[in-house]
């Protein structure tokens, strides 16, 4: 009977935490910009040649596939956590294009070490604070899962696990 009380009483309590932590979410990522907000010049979300650490740009919308642009920085310690989810993403998923976009660095080094530390192999777009801005971007790692037809399907904020990155693209 003690047991049955006891395992009663935790599966309560997991469901509060469950419920506090998804409100939580919740209100954070009202910040962000709306899902089903379209990336164009006419909003002045279109960014189309972001440089990026290996000294090319990268265009930070759809390109004819899903796309998660992911915003970091190297010093999120839920960014080490969570960026090794996202190169799985990018590794199992040809159908998705993966964009990380660093904010708030000091140095290009620490990006640089940052990336051979995680063995990242997508493009990492090093970002500015118009782009943070434009982006709503409030908090690290914060994300945007862009269609095809270039609109926002999905966001989040915070840690997600490679699934969930996942379940959000679809």
């Amino acid at each position: 009977m003690h047991l049955l009380s006891a395992l009663r009483n935790f599966t309560i309590q997991l469901l509060i935490f469950f419920a506090v932590f998804q409100s939580v979410s919740f209100l954070r990522e009202t910040s962000m910009l709306s899902t089903d907000t379209e990336i164009n010049s006419k909003n002045d979300l279109l960014f189309t040649d972001v440089p990026t650490i290996m000294g090319e740009t990268v265009s930070l919308n759809s390109q004819g596939k899903k796309t998660v642009v992911y915003f970091f920085a190297p010093w999120c310690q839920v960014c080490h956590v969570s960026i090794g989810n996202l190169q799985a993403l990018y590794e199992k998923n040809d159908h998705i294009d993966v964009i990380a976009v660093v904010m708030d660095y000091n140095n290009i080094n620490e990006v640089i070490d940052f990336t051979k530390q995680h063995q990242l192999t997508f493009p990492i777009a090093l970002g500015n604070e118009k782009i943070k801005q434009t982006f709503s971007i409030s908090a690290y790692p914060s994300y945007y899962v862009i269609s095809e037809e270039n609109s926002i399907i999905g966001k989040s904020l915070g840690y997600s696990s490679e699934l969930g990155l996942y379940l959000r693209s679809l």
